[in-house]
């Protein structure tokens, strides 16, 4: 078994590495500050490619793997972690196009996202359904001479409030997920009306309500299969949530090499702080998970890549990831005291921050569930 990257996996990290510190870490604070998505982080994030990563080539994209993709998600997530859901984003919703769509709609639909010029949002949960989301109520209804009509509200919507364009799931037949197609819906139309968030974290991504009054739809606009749309968005989610995972320990591991320095740098007593057990063990143990997950997450996108099923390890890396890395970031502050408790450091921002995928994208209930019914076979499962 190999456990490193190869040459070109090695030179691509390093490569983002420095972009992120470079162009995206100046943004991170005062992004947070305005609360508000800053659209040239699209243009500077398709630049690099960073938006295109599962988009075929004939359509602008890198055609990139998996796992360059979670590389990519935890370089970025190290120095911008709300810059790294244009990267889960774009991934989730080009794969759902990439396997669904026809060609006409590829070569429609893809290389906007792939140059930043569309910024697309993946639109699932309501008001009364959020992980029960076979349930959903939001109707697309058939106008006479073809296409649909949208009627409804979809919430928590990540860069709902900055979108142009979304995967929209809606109910076209009977109850429960055969019921549910999806759809390629245009944001900007007077029918789409939006309502901000004021989140804990994670404010410059944009989380919103979006509400559908007669949203028009085109006949190709639905994508696949018409009551096929829930089954084909939940693939997606067996890998897009390890490139989640990889985004927070991104964070963390950021966090952490700060606390080790501070530990280098910091005296007491007459010699540096990581002389004392109490402040170097907390940090062994962080890096000691913090390693152990990041390879769950990898053998995760490995998996994918080579077409074998990846559905335990991909919940495995989001239940676990997002779970640390919290509580990782929090033994990093505590670790260097004070000084991290004030907002001039960044500590406490990834706090904040990557809490949100604690519940984002599938809380760990929902992959307990998942991983349960791997483990004990689904008879025998809750």
């Amino acid at each position: 078994m190999d456990y490193g990257f190869d040459e070109d996996q090695e030179a691509y990290r390093v490569e983002v590495a420095r972009f992120a510190k470079k162009v995206l870490a100046p943004h991170y604070q005062s992004d947070d500050v305005a609360a508000e998505f800053r659209r040239e982080l699209a243009t500077d994030m398709a630049n690099m490619g960073l938006t295109a990563l599962r988009i075929p080539e004939e359509y602008g994209g890198q055609e990139a793997t998996a796992v360059i993709a979670g590389i990519a998600a935890e370089e970025v997530g190290r120095h911008d972690f709300n810059a790294t859901y244009l990267i889960i984003n774009t991934a989730l919703i080009s794969d759902v196009i990439v396997r669904n769509a026809t060609q006409e709609q590829k070569s429609a639909w893809l290389p906007g996202i792939a140059s930043g010029e569309t910024i697309p949002c993946i639109c699932i949960t309501e008001p009364a359904h959020g992980t029960d989301a076979a349930a959903m109520e939001l109707k697309a209804v058939p106008v006479e001479g073809g296409g649909w009509t949208l009627h409804g509200e979809k919430t928590s919507i990540t860069l709902g409030m900055a979108a142009d364009r979304a995967v929209v799931l809606a109910r076209t037949g009977g109850p429960g997920a055969r019921g549910i197609s999806a759809f390629w819906v245009d944001l900007t139309d007077p029918t789409v009306s939006r309502s901000a968030f004021d989140d804990l974290g994670s404010r410059a991504i944009g989380r919103a309500s979006l509400h559908f009054d007669g949203t028009p739809v085109p006949a190709d606009g639905l994508i696949g299969e018409e009551g096929a749309g829930f089954v084909s968005v939940m693939q997606g989610f067996d890998y897009s949530r390890a490139i989640i995972g990889l985004a927070c320990l991104g964070a963390a591991q950021e966090s952490l090499d700060e606390a080790l320095q501070w530990a280098r740098d910091r005296e007491a007593f007459g010699q540096p702080i990581g002389k004392f057990q109490g402040v170097s063990f907390p940090l062994a143990e962080a890096a000691t998970y913090v390693r152990g997950a990041r390879h769950v997450c990898l053998e995760a996108l490995w998996r994918k890549d080579n077409d074998i099923d990846h559905s335990a390890e991909a919940a495995m890396a989001k239940f676990w990831a997002p779970k640390l890395s919290a509580e990782v970031i929090h033994q990093c502050l505590l670790t260097i005291g004070h000084v991290a408790y004030s907002s001039e450091h960044k500590l406490g921002q990834r706090l904040r921050d990557v809490i949100g995928l604690e519940i984002g994208d599938g809380t760990a209930q929902v992959s307990k569930l998942v991983i349960s019914r791997n483990l004990l076979g689904r008879q025998y499962a809750p």
